[in-house]
């Protein structure tokens, strides 16, 4: 058992602890904050991991810092992430192009139900994103979701496998999105010169040539630029939304922007359920958390990272969602709601800003996954940290599969806001809900033994009734969440409001 010691002991683990005691780490029990012991060297990789252990922080940063020591020498180093770095890329993963959906969500939701969904699903993703880094720190040797599924699912190879499926196909769809939207840009700024189909691909090209750095180290810097620049956007936007004399489409018979503070009577299931898959895409992306984390010079410090990014995500999704449905109502919104700016400058102007984040978030996504695949092909060899023609030829053709994957995932939903909501139903499920509240559940089962509920009082009943809540939630989003995501995609090909599969056809805002 590791040796205690009272000048650097965390005040603990408890997530559900009192809020104002120190952010770092919360503890097991008031009388007992030291946690039990681990040896991240005997453990091994996978297959040995039949329990959910408790550390104490000096195990945890030691292995760390075993970590960075064992890297000292390569010439590709990876945990070099600074927390404002790991904010970075938090930003440019979450300051995104979907937030232009939040406006469409309003007009389905009504005004109040939309901010009110908002600022709820931000503050579960916040706690949720917590419980991810506690594990982590608990288990330093993770670098991944998948890592963490084999764990919580008693070390289950099946679980293992299931959850690297879904990571990846997680990551291929917001790639294959990431092309649809910059066919989108194209489309809306050369006014449909070139086949749509062709958009896309360069558009892949491109993101792929921009994914082959192989450090988050290196993409922060980038990450920083898109972030600022989809500021900008979505600010112009909502700007431009307000100013200018009518929205897009905009007639006579159809009258003035029509805004509702409830939903409007007779809205339909498939409708309401999709606008609020389409706000819980852009929360939740607990995914890519454990490979930022894995990442960090010091793991200790991310809670300033994702508690900086969750309050700047309530403020601007809020403000610019409610600003242009305002502006622009329910007759006229369309998503993404650039589409619903009239004028044609004001439109391409506000929508240009966006070209940082549509590259670089795909760009990101598909590192993730790559990196994910390339560690366990290379790893314990020279060329998963130093420069050889066999470790490059890898990264590059496993990045040329994910973008071509990617790219065929875009033609074949071409459309935005169902897009989302696919994604939404089936990988949040899991990513956003399921895997936290099971996480919350064995940490504490470790902590405090099986009944740890009743062992805890109040507090373990609130935290077992809420955590089991988040389960619930999560089986939600898989069963009824994907009816009516699939529901919608049948009726809008039904519609015609959609091109075809593979169609040269533009899909110009």
């Amino acid at each position: 058992m590791a040796a205690r010691n009272e000048a650097t002991m965390p005040v603990g683990w408890d997530h559900d602890r009192d809020l104002d005691g120190n952010p770092e780490l919360s503890d097991k029990s008031e009388e007992e904050p030291k946690l039990k012991d681990f040896d991240v060297e005997g453990q091994g990789r996978r297959g040995s991991h039949h329990h959910v252990t408790a550390i104490d922080s000096h195990s945890s940063t030691e292995s760390i810092g075993r970590q960075i020591e064992m890297e000292s020498e390569n010439t590709i180093k990876y945990r070099t992430c600074s927390w404002q770095k790991t904010a970075a890329l938090l930003f440019s993963e979450y300051i995104c192009l979907a937030i232009m959906s939040f406006p469409w969500s309003y007009s389905i939701l009504g005004l109040v139900p939309g901010i009110i969904l908002t600022v709820v699903i931000a503050g579960i993703v916040l706690y949720t994103s917590l419980i991810t880094w506690r594990f982590c720190l608990r288990h330093p040797e993770v670098r991944d979701v998948c890592d963490i599924g084999q764990y919580l699912f008693w070390d289950s190879k099946i679980a293992w496998w299931a959850t690297a499926v879904m990571f990846l196909l997680n990551n291929t769809f917001i790639q294959g999105l990431h092309c649809v939207v910059g066919a989108e840009y194209l489309n809306t700024m050369s006014n449909g010169a070139v086949c749509t189909v062709v958009f896309s691909l360069i558009v892949a090209i491109i993101s792929f040539i921009f994914s082959l750095p192989r450090t988050f180290n290196t993409l922060s810097k980038i990450a920083t630029l898109s972030a600022f620049f989809t500021f900008i956007s979505v600010v112009l936007a909502a700007v431009f939304a307000g100013v200018e004399a009518h929205p897009a489409k905009y007639s006579p018979a159809t009258g003035d922007p029509l805004v509702l503070i409830i939903p409007a009577k007779g809205t339909t299931f498939v409708k309401g359920m999709n606008a609020f898959l389409n706000i819980s895409y852009t929360f939740i992306g607990q995914i890519t958390l454990p490979s930022f984390i894995a990442e960090m010079k010091e793991p200790r410090d991310f809670w300033k990272s994702v508690t900086a990014v969750t309050i700047a995500e309530i403020i601007v999704f809020s403000i610019v969602g409610a600003v242009t449905y305002v502006y622009v109502g329910n007759q006229y919104m369309v998503a993404p709601a650039f589409g619903s700016i009239g004028d044609d400058v004001f439109k391409k102007v506000s929508f240009s800003f966006m070209i940082p984040t549509i590259i670089f978030l795909g760009v990101l996504y598909a590192s993730v996954s790559a990196r994910f695949i390339f560690f366990r092909l290379f790893e314990g060899t020279r060329h998963k940290g130093k420069h050889t023609v066999v470790g490059w030829a890898s990264w590059a053709g496993i990045l040329a599969t994910l973008w071509l994957g990617a790219f065929f995932i875009a033609e074949v939903i071409p459309f935005f806001s169902d897009l989302l909501s696919i994604m939404s139903a089936l990988f949040d499920s899991f990513f956003g809900f399921i895997f936290w509240g099971v996480a919350y559940m064995r940490m504490r089962a470790a902590d405090h033994g099986p009944r740890f509920f009743m062992v805890r009082g109040i507090r373990g009943w609130l935290g077992f009734l809420f955590n089991a809540f988040l389960i619930l939630v999560g089986f939600f989003f898989l069963g009824p969440g994907t009816y009516a995501a699939v529901m919608s995609v049948l009726a809008s090909y039904a519609d015609g409001t959609v091109g075809g599969v593979f169609t040269c056809a533009s899909n110009a805002l």
